[in-house]
């Protein structure tokens, strides 16, 4: 999320109110869960792919990246219900008959997935996490505790990725070792910190031997020394994950610790940089339900809107 929302950064889609966005995202995906037609949601879509491109400052390589997920579940969807649901056949070969009511349906459903992943796109795009749970916090009154674990979660997840290389590095550093290692320094995998700096093997950074009777082993990639690569295998791998999962233990543990020395559950409290709700925002929730609302009466106009009685339609009998 975090990646996406930097693309996004500085565009008119990111200067507006998380949580107003977020509530538009909830409501236009409700109002397509009732639209059974292809033609309906496909407009919608369109006009939403427009407006995130326009609004969020995605790049199209962006955009079209974003996409895959939602075309591949949209065609899946397309698939089974062409496949699957009763009706007039269009095509048939041996045990495969394509309908005519389910390729209606199974193309509303897919306009309908793609619709919901460009709002959601264009939402990670111009949204920072922490922004939102501040807003949330502030603007729909979402509790403190909730919001703040949220935020620590958040922060941890964000790390993950360099503790992961971090450990990894450990792992190679000590891979030299006779045992592992674990004859050397006396700790085994599970010991989180100690490990997986390295500090307990490597000594300083000069290069000296940490403990007596310890060898010096430099971390890959020095200067002057041939780079270790990380071991490899599932029991490597089975290793690094038990080390991150109890790095990750202990650091929440002592998160939970902070926050309740600070006082996380009194209230009132205080908002550095609040987010509030301002005209504009208001301005473009009205401007997203007026275009929503004139796009179903548009539909409606023109007989092509259907709703959820479409999956129920009876098949016709066929003739004789």
């Amino acid at each position: 999320m975090s990646g996406l929302a930097r693309a996004g950064t500085g565009s008119p889609l990111a200067r507006r109110n998380p949580t107003v966005k977020l509530a538009l995202l909830a409501v236009v995906s409700l109002v397509a869960m009732f639209l059974l037609d292809p033609v309906t949601p496909t407009v919608l879509y369109l006009v939403g792919l427009a407006a995130v491109a326009f609004s969020a400052g995605a790049a199209p390589r962006t955009l079209l990246v974003a996409h895959v997920p939602f075309l591949l579940f949209g065609l899946g969807v397309l698939v089974v219900n062409a496949l699957s649901r009763p009706g007039v056949a269009v095509w048939q070969a041996g045990p495969l008959r394509v309908t005519e009511e389910g390729l209606s349906v199974g193309a509303a459903l897919a306009a309908r997935t793609l619709l919901i992943g460009v709002l959601a796109v264009g939402f990670l795009l111009s949204t920072d996490g922490v922004a939102l749970m501040t807003s949330l916090h502030q603007n729909a009154r979402l509790g403190a505790r909730i919001t703040y674990a949220v935020l620590a979660g958040y922060r941890m997840l964000q790390e993950m990725p360099r503790e992961w290389s971090t450990i990894r590095h450990a792992h190679a550093v000590r891979a030299g070792l006779p045992g592992g290692g674990r004859a050397a320094d006396g700790q085994g995998d599970g010991d989180g910190e100690r490990d997986r700096d390295g500090a307990g093997v490597d000594g300083d950074d000069d290069g000296r031997p940490g403990r007596a009777g310890t060898p010096s082993v430099r971390p890959p990639g020095r200067a002057g020394t041939p780079a270790v690569h990380p071991p490899r295998g599932p029991r490597h791998l089975v290793g690094v994950v038990f080390t991150l999962l109890v790095v990750s233990v202990r650091k929440g543990e002592r998160m939970a610790q902070a926050l309740e020395s600070r006082g996380l559950g009194l209230q009132p409290r205080t908002t550095w940089r609040p987010l509030p709700v301002t005209g504009q925002d208001w301005a473009l929730a009205a401007g997203v339900v007026l275009v929503v609302a004139a796009v179903i009466a548009a539909s409606a106009a023109l007989g092509t809107l259907q709703g959820p009685g479409a999956l129920f339609e009876p098949a016709p009998r066929p003739a004789g």
